[in-house]
């Protein structure tokens, strides 16, 4: 061999090496005389901040998981399904696993260690990203409160699963087992087999000044069947299961183009999967959810998949939990049985945040501080207006220090430190009674007397804090749940304002935001994205690790 070829040869075999390296280190060993490197024990040494892989390794006492091709191939196939779950597999560099093992193998004892390594690397934070999610939540601001998730699983469930020879079986132990997660992961297969199909032969719907309703003919009517079908309503159309006919075949049907009692049922159906008035009337907004392409609903339910994840070692847990895009709160009791009921949520531009907290107590007929913004955006500039603003809702003047002041005494212009304080009463915002847990945004679920807001679809309407529905009926199911012998309608009756009654056992309670999610008939509902969180979570999701 003359030295050129020589030279060739020696740093085809570098590259050889690298590629068997995990990525961080790859470029520094590249080079390094293999020879005599040592084997899996000493190679674990250049990662000892890697808890998680020390931790694998040490439960089997330093030795090699990866040894046969069949092992290697099944990991890599695992690695390949994380699609199925709304994860990217290029994340894990599965697919070159199976190459990398046959060149390990035409190695010594050193590049089959580092091998073995990389492999278990791959493993590990497919498993940490299938439990928890591959997005820290912390990171996303407001769309989280606490710690990081930890994981549902444990690394003997892990060590065990590959001792069997069952790589598959710990992803299993990974993959959250909630009926949500579940019927997420079948919605995202079925859409993608759609998208697979082509959405070309199912036209949008035009956008038009009257909306269509039953008894209209029109062509659009035929345009809206074929939407509808995309998204499985079934008996609209004249097709077979594999695809959609041409529009100009059927317009010379005017059965195809009469808006009936079927469609209008096929279009109630569509709007309450959308959280959209359920009037079976096709107006600029439930156009605009039926012509949504199918791409975007498989992002919003890689999106959802992600923050089920967040959710999963909550799952089972006795817990408040306020959906906030689904405008529901549920509330899991210690006896298994849930309770339900319809709230309103913070507007768009007073967004309520997410929250980790527990229920600590009840305060009953309840006075109403107001909070500064309201105070500024809200209240300042009608009292400027009419100084009986104020009078006329039982609203009291305080200063900084608490005493009353006469409202003709405040420079309304400029009122310094002022606190507005509403007395107890029906007309008061809060009602009869708030539900309190400690958080720095001062957010609580309260009563309400604008009860009218509940029968909405779109309840995003409040301040930031939860008005909750039925509210003192959840107030006594938390008492008797937490061993208190108090009744909520009697304290209420007694008339006395601000009485703080405490829970003997706290609850917890948590505030999620959702935008795709099985509502009670285990069907997926679409929400709005009414806080514009979801951009910055999928951007986050498709980040390359």
């Amino acid at each position: 061999m003359n030295e050129n070829a020589s030279i060739h040869h020696w740093a085809m075999r570098a590259v050889m090496v690298a590629a068997l390296l995990p990525l961080p280190h790859a470029i520094h060993h590249a080079y390094a005389d293999t020879s005599a490197q040592p084997a899996l024990a000493q190679q674990l040494n250049a990662y000892a901040n890697d808890q998680p892989l020390q931790q694998f390794y040490q439960g089997r006492e330093n030795q090699r998981v990866w040894q046969d091709a069949a092992r290697v191939e099944s990991l890599a196939a695992a690695i390949a399904r994380l699609d199925e779950d709304g994860l990217t597999p290029s994340d894990y560099r599965g697919a070159e696993l199976v190459d990398d093992f046959k060149l390990s193998q035409q190695m010594g004892a050193a590049a089959q260690a580092r091998f073995d390594i990389k492999a278990t690397q791959a493993l590990l934070l497919a498993l940490d990203h299938l439990s928890r999610g591959k997005v820290d939540p912390q990171t996303l601001g407001s769309q989280w409160s606490g710690e990081r998730p930890a994981r549902t699983y444990s690394m003997s469930q892990v060590r065990m699963a590959l001792a069997q020879g069952d790589v598959e079986a710990a992803f299993e132990a990974a993959r959250p087992q909630s009926s949500a997660y579940r019927k997420l992961r079948q919605t995202l297969s079925k859409y993608r087999a759609l998208e697979r199909r082509g959405e070309a032969s199912a036209p949008y719907l035009g956008g038009r000044e009257a909306a269509l309703r039953l008894g209209d003919t029109d062509d659009d009517v035929v345009t809206l069947r074929e939407r509808l079908a995309l998204w499985g309503e079934n008996g609209l159309v004249t097709a077979d299961d594999d695809a959609y006919p041409m529009i100009d075949a059927r317009v010379r049907d005017d059965n195809q183009r009469r808006f009936d009692a079927t469609v209008e049922s096929a279009v109630k159906r569509f709007q309450r999967r959308h959280l959209l008035e359920a009037d079976g009337v096709v107006g600029e907004r439930t156009r605009h959810a039926l012509n949504t392409p199918l791409s975007a609903r498989i992002d919003q339910l890689r999106i959802n998949l992600e923050r089920a994840r967040w959710l999963a070692h909550f799952d089972g847990d006795a817990r408040v939990w306020v959906d906030v895009a689904g405008y529901q709160l549920h509330y899991q009791r210690p006896n298994g049985q849930q309770w339900n009921a319809r709230v309103v949520v913070g507007s768009p531009q007073r967004a309520t945040p997410m929250i980790h907290s527990s229920i600590s107590h009840l305060t009953i007929n309840p006075t109403w501080t107001i909070p500064p913004t309201i105070m500024r955006e809200d209240v300042l500039p009608r009292v400027r207006s009419n100084t009986d603003y104020l009078s006329a809702r039982n609203i009291q003047v305080l200063s900084p220090d608490g005493e009353r002041l006469n409202p003709s005494s405040v420079n309304w212009q400029s009122p310094g430190g002022v606190m507005l304080r509403q007395v107890a009463g029906s007309s008061n915002p809060l009602g009869r009674l708030v539900v309190r847990f400690p958080n720095d945004d001062m957010i609580y679920l309260h009563d309400t007397p604008s009860k009218a807001a509940f029968g909405r679809a779109d309840r995003a309407l409040s301040s930031g804090c939860i008005r909750v529905e039925g509210i003192s009926e959840l107030a006594q199911l938390l008492l008797r749940d937490s061993g208190s012998q108090h009744q909520v309608n009697s304290l209420i009756q007694r008339g006395r304002s601000d009485q703080n009654v405490s829970l003997p056992q706290r609850i917890p309670v948590q505030l999620h935001y959702l935008t795709a999610w099985p509502n009670a008939e285990g069907e997926i509902e679409f929400r709005d994205d009414i806080y514009r969180h979801d951009d910055a979570l999928l951007a986050a999701l498709s980040r390359p690790v």
